[in-house]
């Protein structure tokens, strides 16, 4: 698969969560020496031609240097993925919260290499669909739009208008060797688990 950052992508970090559960900003948690946030951008920096982010958070994140796009819909990441989805020059988006600890590569580029004839490229488990680390064209923009205008939330409620590209976990599996690429931190115990410093 290319190396090279995808030209036609852009790449969209989800900063606007609340970390209610973990007591503490989980972007700023740190993990061998960097923090989750400084992961996922490295990351992006590498996979896409241009990375944005979005939550009403641009005085946390100022020294970035990244544009921070205040959401059009505050509260719910759907909100998130239209304001990416609205802002990006580019058809595509690739849409990551700000708290995975190890963000991969090559499953971001293995995603998006199902794009074509797609507008939604997701994970779906047996536990259900993993919308904060996928793939989406701004055919997107209109269902989203409905829904969250209707008061709706979820962050795969319009799926059934859009083409969606269904990932079985077993065609990541092979890059995602250790098994960690999904994996995320709710709580402080959880995040201990991973060997998270206090």
């Amino acid at each position: 698969m290319n190396e090279k950052p995808e030209p036609d992508i852009t790449g969209v970090i989800l900063v606007g969560g609340k970390s209610s559960r973990m007591g503490r900003d989980k972007a700023f948690l740190k993990v061998a020496g960097r923090t989750l946030f400084e992961r996922i951008r490295e990351v992006f920096a590498k996979s896409f031609g241009q990375v944005l982010l979005v939550g009403n958070r641009e005085e946390r994140f100022a020294g970035c240097r990244l544009p921070v796009l205040p959401d059009i819909y505050p509260g719910s990441a759907l909100g998130g993925i239209y304001t990416g989805l609205h802002g990006a020059t580019t058809e595509y988006i690739f849409v990551s919260s700000c708290d995975l600890p190890f963000p991969n590569r090559e499953v971001i580029r293995y995603l998006c290499s199902q794009r074509e004839g797609f507008d939604v490229v997701v994970l779906r488990t047996d536990d259900g669909y993993e919308p904060l680390f996928a793939l989406y064209s701004k055919n997107c923009l209109g269902p989203i739009r409905e829904l969250l205008e209707s008061g709706e939330c979820c962050a795969y409620g319009y799926y059934s208008q859009v083409r969606v590209r269904y990932v079985a976990y077993r065609e990541l599996a092979p890059f995602d060797r250790d098994g960690t690429a999904f994996l995320n931190v709710n709580t402080p115990e959880e995040f201990a688990k991973i060997g998270g410093e206090p």
